[in-house]
């Protein structure tokens, strides 16, 4: 038998659940560093861009720059990925700024993403590292997502990862931000909080509400922009004044830019001063090689000379040799030597393949010598 207090229960309403009041804005944070820490030139030349980066731009002052560094909830760009940190670097006229927008909730994206849009809108070039292959892709999908779709990365971008591996992963093997801190600039970080565990400490954080879980991302995030900005002076200074290079590895990376942009000249100067050590061997077959490239055979000669004087660089001098005494000297005695003398050095170790094509050289010079 159901009692009268049992059917009053039943028919009172249920209290009603507080509802969540709409978010008014998001987390912003702006950090200021005097200018006097960046040594970034105010004018940047488009020209030693265009060295840089193997595309055309034009000179612009660094106030136009805008850094962005993205922190998010996975490494994908699907649609449930989202930037939940986005910061912004621009030099003022007494100061770097950092700004920093961050949402703390899923609700708080849009936001974001429209503080992020004004900085981008008054920059003319985005500066980013690896931004080409993730921040942008990215952030244009939440833009997307957020019916903003005014196109506010179609503008010039300079990603540094890439620079950066032309010119130090043949001395660093890494190019991570953390690793050109470091070797580059000097700076270690400390009690850095690892990238795989950003995605993992901000979910913490939405559950929890504990801010003081989002103090160490903020501080990686701003450490990245930071360094972005003396990454791409460093960067610079080097392209302009290769030789001011610390290691020998770097002066020849740099002559392979200036060699892959069609300028020799600095090129060859670049190898001639790489030319020692351990990648002595690797500069002179560059620098023969853009002698070559120039129809400059006399000059290519002289450095695979030097090369086989020096026991450098095994077969390829050799064949290089013989290659230019039979099409260029028409000297057919000296392409068999130099064809005969590889056969021996390939006996100690090359390839089958490469044997056999040795061989195969030096039965058709044989064949020739008899025809003339």
């Amino acid at each position: 038998m159901v009692s009268l207090r049992d059917k009053l229960r039943a028919t009172a309403p249920k209290a009603a659940k507080p509802v969540k009041p709409a978010p008014q804005d998001c987390y912003v944070k702006e950090i200021r560093f005097p200018l006097s820490e960046f040594d970034l030139p105010a004018l940047i030349s488009g020209s030693l861009l265009s060295l840089m980066m193997g595309k055309e731009y034009e000179d612009f002052c660094r106030e136009e720059i805008c850094f962005l560094d993205t922190e998010t909830t996975g490494l994908s760009h699907g649609a449930g990925t989202v930037a939940f940190l986005v910061g912004v670097g621009f030099f003022e006229e007494n100061a770097f700024v950092v700004r920093q927008y961050l949402m703390r909730d899923y609700d708080e994206e849009s936001f974001v993403l429209e503080k992020t849009a004004r900085d981008i809108q008054k920059a003319k070039v985005l500066c980013t590292f690896n931004g080409a292959t993730f921040d942008m892709p990215l952030l244009d999908v939440r833009f997307t997502m957020q019916r903003m779709r005014e196109k506010l990365l179609a503008r010039p971008h300079l990603d540094l990862l890439p620079a950066a591996r032309r010119v130090w992963k043949l001395r660093l093997k890494k190019c991570n931000l953390s690793c050109l801190e470091a070797a580059v600039l000097g700076v270690e970080r400390v009690d850095d909080l690892p990238g795989a565990l950003v995605p993992e400490r901000y979910f913490s954080f939405l559950k929890t509400k504990d801010f003081s879980l989002l103090e160490d991302i903020l501080e990686h995030n701003e450490q990245d922009i930071v360094s972005l900005a003396h990454i791409l002076h460093r960067l610079l200074s080097l392209h302009e004044l290769p030789l001011n290079a610390p290691a020998a590895e770097d002066i020849f990376s740099l002559g392979r830019v200036y060699e892959k942009r069609g300028r020799m000249e600095g090129a060859r100067m670049c190898y001639r001063a790489a030319d020692r050590g351990a990648i002595s061997a690797m500069a002179r077959a560059r620098m023969a090689e853009t002698f070559r490239r120039e129809g400059d055979y006399e000059e290519a000669a002289h450095v695979y000379e030097r090369m086989i004087a020096s026991r450098q660089g095994g077969i390829a001098p050799l064949v290089a040799m013989a290659k230019i005494c039979e099409h260029r000297k028409r000297d057919i005695p000296k392409a068999i030597e130099y064809t005969r003398k590889a056969i021996i050095l390939a006996a100690n170790g090359s390839s089958a393949q490469e044997m056999a094509a040795l061989q195969k050289r030096y039965q058709r010079l044989l064949l020739k010598a008899r025809r003339d």
